[in-house]
């Protein structure tokens, strides 16, 4: 809770000006915090300049922070393969793990998916701590969870990485809450502090328009979701040794309120869009919806996949799950091509892991161009059909 020392406080309302929240207050030339609205964010508290204002903390002893050690990368499986962030996350956590000079350890989950074990381990675990049960077969967020957390307990990693996906965002935030400990979601950059060995975890901030550092200083494990195709993968090392430990989940564990009735696998045209390695991407510079066929034309004479920004999607002209960005998919193919995007940095966040990106806008000075490795400087709605032409003619299409 936030602490006032009324004899230090001299009522300079510095506290109540910073407050985001509107919890601090002058009253009688002292302030006052009003307990419910504070987020014990701690702003007041770098403010103050006598120093009147502290957050004591709760719940008894500090925590021990010398006893968790380790790395842990959660694998994601579905349908008898590993999801391409399962090795991104791997290939940096091989990195911190030496960085803090300590194993590196996969956490396999699933049914039947025991002889997946060695593959991570050639993709840079140490060990791998394997949980196969039939009650495991569908993903269940509350018994995953549950899983993770108490393995977590036993073991004590210091940090615990997963994927920014669809399945990582349903029970990672559950198995934080269990452990009592801070997540940062949708990381784009992980580091060690080389003075304090924390986990630097980065992320867009404020709509996109700042990236921000955050650390968990005083509990553990240090947890992070990471956006797919922002990392690099090690290429595997059959030849890699490891550990490979069996864990037999007590049945509490797995009992979920919570009952898969059916799966169904949406099937689409064309390449998906987070592992084609053509994307075209359709921008406010198109104008009209009716414009939005240019783009699709050029995607179809590369073979590749449609994407869009927020404002394309916003405004009804294709599906939200063409988006790319922050609020959308991460990309990193080997081609991107930017019809009329201008390169706002929540649009960047998305893409700028690409190998090579065209960049095509009228506006010489738009951001785009500072990612682009060559730049198309023109009416994106005049050189799309040339290009759509000339290449379709090159490969021989229709």
């Amino acid at each position: 809770m936030l602490k006032i020392d009324i004899e230090k406080c001299i009522g300079c309302g510095e506290c109540e000006e910073v407050c985001s929240f509107g919890a601090i207050s002058v009253v009688d030339d002292k302030a006052r915090v009003d307990e419910g609205s504070c987020t014990l964010c701690g702003t007041c508290v770098d403010t103050c300049p006598e120093g009147a204002l502290s957050i004591e903390k709760e719940g008894g002893e500090e925590l021990d922070l010398s006893s968790w050690k380790g790395v842990w990368v959660v694998s994601e499986i579905k349908n008898g393969l590993f999801s391409p962030v399962t090795f991104e996350l791997l290939g940096k956590a091989r990195e911190l793990a030496d960085d803090r000079d300590v194993p590196l350890t996969a956490i396999l989950m699933g049914y039947g998916v025991r002889d997946k074990a060695e593959e991570l381990i050639s993709r840079g675990a140490d060990r791998v701590i394997v949980v196969d049960s039939e009650r495991l077969s569908n993903f269940i967020d509350d018994a995953y969870a549950r899983v993770l957390a108490h393995l977590a307990k036993e073991e004590m990693p210091e940090i615990i990485i997963a994927g920014a996906t669809a399945t990582g965002r349903a029970f990672i935030p559950q198995v934080a809450t269990i452990l009592e400990t801070g997540l940062t979601a949708d990381c784009t950059g992980l580091e060690i502090d080389e003075e304090s060995g924390q986990l630097l975890q980065t992320r867009p901030a404020f709509g996109g328009n700042l990236m921000a550092t955050i650390i968990c200083d005083t509990r553990r494990p240090q947890m992070a979701t990471v956006r797919p195709h922002v990392l690099k993968a090690l290429e595997p090392d059959t030849s890699r040794k490891g550990e490979i430990v069996n864990f037999e989940p007590p049945f509490e564990l797995l009992e979920s309120r919570i009952k898969v009735i059916e799966s169904v696998t949406k099937e689409q045209e064309g390449p998906g869009l987070t592992d084609a390695e053509i994307v075209v991407t359709a921008g406010r510079g198109l104008e009209k919806k009716e414009n939005l066929k240019l783009v699709e034309e050029l995607a179809r004479c590369l073979e590749g996949a449609v994407g869009a920004t927020r404002a394309i999607t916003d405004a009804g002209w294709i599906a939200h799950s063409h988006q790319v960005g922050q609020t959308g998919v991460t990309v990193a193919p080997k081609l991107y091509v930017a019809c009329g995007v201008s390169g706002a940095i929540q649009h960047l966040v998305g893409m700028q892991g690409s190998e090579i990106i065209v960049a095509i806008n009228k506006d010489k000075d738009a951001p785009i161009f500072d990612v682009a490795t060559y730049g198309i400087v023109g009416d994106v709605k005049e050189i799309l059909p040339i290009l759509s032409k000339k290449i379709c003619k090159e490969r021989g299409l229709d």
